[in-house]
């Protein structure tokens, strides 16, 4: 880390990230580094850490900001899929969310990042319209995990931030890259699942993509379609709905 960068985070978190990747150094083994490349992760560096040993990790540290962007520093893929487990959501800034986008280098992270720290500030919505439509396939994957991870998470925002949504999953569905494609496909059934009125529209959408020209939209389409329509997914909305 630059002198820039330690006077920034502060030397106490400096040190407390040295002693966390000394951790997960040690923890690493075979079998979870060929896991990442099993899986399609393909960080620009990594040790071969398990899931359940970076939370275990993370639990023993509790939240501590400063320490998660100590650890982002690092470049380390474990290290930095500890920091949406340690940071605090009321502490992290816009400036640090899109810093940490233009940093994406695998899905993984991407999804962790989102699932587990972005979708609980309350820039994620600022963020998803900022994202939308980047061109690297890591950073713009970001929009739409987090119009994902929000479609689960969100308990205060109504329907027309997942409404506006929908017109960024009709833009990106024809982008083909691999990690896009399957990204705006989550977003669009998690949108099509948060509630009776949001399914309809989804499903209009995609039974528009399901009749495009782009194989990449049809793909992302006709799974929507056959998922959000499905018995069980009606019934459960329906249950919402009656309570």
């Amino acid at each position: 880390m630059t002198p820039a960068g330690r006077a920034k985070v502060g030397d106490r978190a400096v040190d407390a990230a040295a002693a966390a990747c000394e951790w997960l150094s040690q923890a690493a083994t075979k079998k979870d580094r060929d896991n990442l490349k099993r899986f399609g992760i393909n960080p620009t560096k990594a040790w071969g850490v398990s899931m359940a040993n970076i939370q275990k990790l993370a639990r023993r540290i509790g939240r501590d900001h400063g320490l998660a962007l100590a650890l982002w520093e690092t470049g380390w893929y474990e290290a930095r899929t500890l920091c949406a487990f340690v940071d605090e959501p009321a502490k992290v800034t816009p400036g640090q969310m899109d810093r940490w986008c233009r940093g994406f280098d695998n899905w993984a992270i991407v999804d962790t990042l989102c699932f587990k720290l972005f979708d609980q500030t309350p820039y994620a919505w600022e963020m998803v319209a900022k994202w939308a439509n980047r061109r690297p396939e890591f950073e713009r994957r970001a929009a739409y995990a987090l119009i994902a991870s929000l479609a689960g998470h969100d308990r205060t925002s109504g329907d027309a931030p997942f409404r506006q949504a929908l017109r960024y999953i009709e833009g990106a569905a024809v982008d083909d890259r691999n990690f896009m494609k399957k990204g705006v496909s989550w977003a669009l059934r998690g949108v099509g699942r948060r509630n009776p009125a949001l399914n309809r529209d989804a499903v209009a959408l995609a039974r528009r993509l399901a009749a495009s020209e782009s194989p990449s939209a049809r793909w992302i389409g006709r799974a929507a379609v056959r998922e959000l329509t499905s018995p069980t997914v009606q019934r459960s909305l329906a249950k919402r709905a009656r309570m």
